[in-house]
């Protein structure tokens, strides 16, 4: 029995594995490519531009909103077609009075207040009550620790005129303090291979990106018909992600949008956040999963089973091979695989650090021998700090369910940045 579950558990790690490089080599195909149609597109922006508004959702963000505004402020993007929302969420703090001097100099710049059921109940709620009190043809959102690049909101924009079937376009996000903690520098090394592999490399080779909680701009017409956010979800980005292709849309990967976003510097709001989001996408495949082949846009069941095998099946292979490994150093399991499983184990190593090289290297200055000695340093700590928070992700997710508990909404804890772009 050992030895089957053994082999059942190592096919499962080197098909995610596999599965990866493949991602890793569409997405450096994608990258070498996408900038080739900005010329071309660039056309479409040269006339009357739809009106733009960029919601912010905002509980208690004096920390760090007014370096997002500043941003909002610097976008190329024209101002008489834009506003930018500061939905400001049950803030005990002064997130309201820095929006509203911002708002005084800059009159596209307005605050809102949530009130009676809107009022806090996380961020999906927020944007909903945004949706009712804005005028834009599209939807831009930003995370309020978030610092766009100028000419982001507009790179989002030319996509969505140009590619009718898009019902979003997102872009690319980078870590502001990437270098601050040994923790941030394996998030900046995380982050950049869920651009490049997961992002790129899925819509390289299939068409599919998903929406993430920041820098992503969405067609009103198409947020209205799918009844605006799930407030039920904790991911409400991957959510909304599917629900937008099985209505015949796609979303597409556009990266010369740019966006720089704070990370967590500590282990505790790490844990938390991720938690948050395990959680959520986690509910996400539940929710869906029964519906697989009842769903109009067939390509979208092959993510809702990547998300399944992500966040169930892989780490059932995971925990089983390290659980039979450990055992089997003082109980003899018999396993006949022997010194083979060495060898499977220091292959898988050297496949995930080619992968994750590639994802590097097709960033400015990330390729760096400091960087791979973190991602020798990532994959023994924090790929297997990963593996606990998604089994205790799971069994909170099953508490709720049978105990029929409501999500609540952690707002992840802001650090203050000196400088950043």
């Amino acid at each position: 029995m050992a030895n089957i579950l053994f082999y059942i558990s190592l096919f499962l790690i080197w098909l995610m594995l596999l599965y990866h490089m493949f991602l890793a080599q569409g997405g450096y195909l994608h990258f070498k490519k996408f900038s080739k149609v900005i010329p071309e597109w660039e056309k479409k922006m040269e006339g009357d531009l739809p009106f733009v508004s960029i919601f912010i959702p905002a509980h208690n963000e004096a920390v760090v909103i007014a370096q997002t505004l500043k941003a909002m402020v610097r976008l190329t993007y024209p101002k008489d077609c834009l506003e930018v929302i500061l939905i400001c969420d049950n803030c005990s703090d002064n997130t309201k009075e820095i929006g509203e001097s911002f708002a005084k100099d800059y009159p596209f710049i307005k605050i809102i207040e949530t009130e009676g059921p809107y009022k806090g109940r996380g961020k999906s709620t927020a944007l909903n009550y945004a949706l009712l009190h804005c005028k834009g043809e599209i939807i831009a959102v930003y995370d309020a620790d978030n610092t766009p690049e100028k000419k982001a909101v507009w790179y989002l924009v030319m996509g969505l005129l140009n590619d009718s079937k898009a019902a979003a376009m997102v872009g690319k996000f980078r870590v502001i303090n990437a270098t601050k903690t040994w923790l941030t520098h394996f998030i900046n090394i995380e982050t950049i291979c869920f651009q490049w592999m997961a992002q790129a490399g899925r819509w390289n080779w299939f068409g599919i990106a998903t929406i993430p909680g920041t820098n992503f701009a969405i067609r009103r017409e198409i947020i209205e018909e799918l009844g605006g956010w799930d407030e039920s979800a904790m991911a409400e980005d991957t959510e909304l992600t599917i629900r937008v292709y099985n209505l015949g849309y796609h979303i597409r990967f556009f990266p010369a949008a740019i966006t720089w976003e704070q990370e967590p510097e500590v282990l505790g709001v790490w844990w938390r956040q991720r938690t948050r989001w395990a959680r959520g996408n986690q509910y996400v495949v539940l929710k869906f999963l029964g519906k697989l082949f009842s769903m109009k846009q067939k390509r979208i069941m092959f993510d809702i089973f990547y998300f399944f095998f992500t966040y169930f099946l892989f780490f059932f292979g995971v925990i089983i091979s390290n659980g039979i490994f450990i055992v089997n150093f003082f109980v003899d399991l018999n396993l006949s695989i022997g010194n083979v499983a060495v060898v499977l184990w220091g292959l898988a190593f050297l496949l995930f650090l080619t992968e994750v090289m590639i994802a590097l290297s097709i960033e400015k200055d990330q390729l760096t021998f400091k960087n791979i000695l973190y991602v020798i340093a990532m994959y023994f700590t924090y790929s297997q700090m990963w593996i606990l928070l998604v089994i205790y992700s799971l069994f909170l997710e099953i508490k709720r369910v049978i105990f029929k508990e409501e999500h609540k909404w952690y707002k992840t804890e802001r650090f203050t940045i000196k400088g950043g772009k």
